[in-house]
């Protein structure tokens, strides 16, 4: 059963305790340029791509932080990020607050967000100073509702996302040249597969992943010892937050990440993440 807003879920056990301890070393933040008036679109040229592979070989072994540092030096202005506020990506923000806070932060608000989503990003603001846009569809969830006769996410969750989603997303990073992306190898087979530093061919972008190497252990040590804000419903047996709709708690000791998202059906991406170009290669 799909769970709404008000659910009252278990204790998501899987999360690593951790002891506080002493934050990593301060970097050096780094000066954005001024954002040009009109952004030229980047080519997958050859030497991008061949650039770009020897790149992301040499980062296997970089912190996070230098990586979001390299991204910031090689793009500047032209580097952005789309958050959905996940632990992954609340440790990026963390980091892009010391390192480059001028980044144009978004998120994709489908109108179908938990309201402790909503919420977190006030938290972020409040300690970080960062200002993440929320980016939201042409049309209202009542009005998107009535034009399909019902909620599309009961009977075509696919188009929904594409609809109130991928749309968004391509607002977002338009005039871009590269994003950051929140995911990890260890979170499913499909992102197994993700490089540190990869081509997007779905929106003709830079994908960085700074995380792509860590753990789900590695991200909640950092957000222990830092004290780093994060979506209470973790806590609550949400080991994946996306809309409301569409997620639900799982049962204590689950350990697939992406359970409890599309429950009941085949569909474990909204389309933002999965490797394949026909779905888009992520976020």
């Amino acid at each position: 059963m799909l769970a709404s807003q008000t659910q009252v879920a278990r204790t998501w056990e899987t999360r690593e305790k951790v002891t506080p301890s002493a934050a990593p070393p301060a970097q050096p933040s780094i000066a954005i340029p001024p954002s040009p008036t009109v952004f030229e679109p980047l080519e997958a040229t050859p030497e991008l791509l061949a650039e770009l592979v020897e790149q992301s070989a040499r980062l296997e072994s970089a912190t996070p932080e230098e990586i979001i540092a390299w991204g910031v030096e090689r793009f500047g202005s032209r580097l952005t990020m789309a958050t959905a506020f996940g632990p992954e990506g609340c440790v990026i923000l963390s980091m892009l607050a010391k390192i480059a806070p001028e980044t144009y932060l978004f998120n994709l608000d489908t109108g179908y967000q938990f309201q402790q989503t909503l919420d977190l990003r006030d938290r972020i603001e409040e300690k970080y100073g960062l200002s993440v846009d929320m980016l939201q569809p042409e049309l209202s969830v009542p009005e998107y509702e009535a034009l399909h006769n019902g909620p599309l996410y009961k009977t075509n969750p696919t188009q929904c996302c594409f609809d109130r989603k991928i749309q968004l997303l391509q607002r977002g990073v338009e005039g871009r040249h590269a994003w950051m992306s929140g995911i990890r190898r260890d979170q499913s087979a499909d992102r197994a597969e993700a490089d540190i530093l990869g081509w997007n061919k779905k929106f003709n972008l830079v994908k960085i992943s700074p995380l792509a190497n860590w753990t789900k252990q590695q991200v909640w040590k950092r957000i222990t010892s830092e004290a780093i804000p994060y979506n209470p419903l973790h806590d609550q047996g949400y080991p994946s937050i996306g809309c409301w709709p569409c997620t639900q708690a799982v049962a204590a000791g689950e350990s697939d990440e992406r359970a409890g998202r599309w429950s009941g059906t085949a569909k474990t991406e909204c389309g933002l993440h999965t490797i394949q170009e026909s779905d888009g290669s992520g976020i």
